[in-house]
């Protein structure tokens, strides 16, 4: 009776101390990358500016750090922790909605719908603004193509479903295509290409105000749901069993992702890798319980896609696209961790 005891006590300290670090990886993630960048910024210094927000601190610092932690850093920073969460939840909801490991948030043509939506929108030279408001209508309305036409097929609705947006977002893929050829190869031409190749350089405290309602409009009925995913993990006919409409709670996931997905892309581009690989961590860690793994994934997600991010505007002279880094960051780790994973992922 003691060994089992003892056997008890140390795996709730084993899940003690991964919470304690997943808690704590967004908020070291969060709190370090303020000093990094071209203007350094002390941590003494960060410190004392945001506690001046809160305590009567004497102003004795340059307004230059004011405008740099809140006009520039702050608003990417927490940019690049939604879209990281919510890629990352996306992904995760939908690896158990579809009960495969290699699905991601654009599986039903989000990403692409919402890649032609800021397209068209450069060719036809709207403001940052109307790019923004194009890539987030086009990426729902993407998805709810994909839905309408999976809706016609009855045999086999999942992968009815599948083939749907497999089959839009390459339609979208080739419209964002045509739309490259035809543009100003001088102007419109290298602005398309830099947008879906993915950044967070020109984010400010709109763009976040703009893309956090929808992503927390999202994220939230996903996060009071999640015991069902475990439930819709099982297959159509055990959750139809045991009391769920399947069809409703499938709808329910699919509009909730593709919100947090279209509102992502359309302030960051297209940025790959996170809503797969991140889920993949996630459940490495906590296991594959949806009441845990979805709380796992959106912390190790805004981790991740925050941590990338500052490599991207360090490594070189010039910023590295985020997209580009996530995908060479991402692939090659992806590889390693199917390698070496033991556990099974559903």
């Amino acid at each position: 009776m003691s060994i089992a005891k003892e056997i008890k006590t140390t795996s709730a300290s084993s899940v003690r101390w991964k919470w304690i670090i997943l808690v704590a990886l967004p908020v070291a993630a969060f709190l370090l990358s303020f000093p990094l960048g071209r203007y350094p910024v002390s941590l003494e210094q960060l410190i004392t500016v945001l506690a001046a927000k809160v305590f009567p601190i004497a102003h004795t610092w340059p307004s230059t750090i004011d405008t740099v932690i809140f006009k520039v850093r702050l608003p990417r920073i927490i940019a690049a922790m939604l879209v990281g969460a919510a890629l990352a939840t996306s992904g995760a909801a939908y690896q158990g909605m579809f009960k495969n490991p290699l699905v991601s948030p654009d599986i039903l043509g989000a990403s692409a719908g919402a890649g032609f939506g800021a397209a068209l929108a450069i060719f036809f030279s709207y403001s940052y603004f109307g790019i923004q408001i194009f890539s987030f209508l086009f990426g729902l309305a993407a998805v709810m193509l994909a839905w309408a036409v999976s809706s016609r097929i009855k045999h086999d609705p999942m992968l009815a479903l599948v083939l749907s947006g497999i089959l839009i977002g390459t339609l979208f893929t080739s419209g964002t295509s045509l739309l490259k050829y035809m543009a100003d190869p001088y102007d419109k031409l290298p602005a398309i290409t830099y947008w879906l190749m993915g950044s967070l350089a020109s984010i400010d405290n709109k763009d976040v105000m703009a893309a956090g309602i929808p992503i927390l409009i999202g994220a939230i009925p996903l996060f009071l749901i999640r015991w069902r995913l475990n439930v819709l993990s099982l297959g159509e006919e055990e959750a139809t069993a045991l009391g769920l409409d399947t069809k409703k709670l499938r709808l329910l996931v699919i509009v909730c992702s593709t919100l947090m997905t279209s509102a992502s892309v359309s302030i960051s581009g297209l940025i790959g890798w996170v809503g797969l690989v991140v889920p993949h961590l996630a459940r490495m860690a906590v296991g594959p319980n949806y009441c845990i793994l979805l709380p796992a994934s959106i912390l190790m997600g805004s981790s991740y896609l925050l941590l990338v991010d500052d490599l991207a505007r360090l490594m070189a002279s010039v910023e590295i696209p985020l997209g580009i880094l996530t995908s060479i960051i991402g692939a090659p780790f992806f590889i390693i961790l199917l390698m070496r994973s033991r556990r099974g992922w559903s």
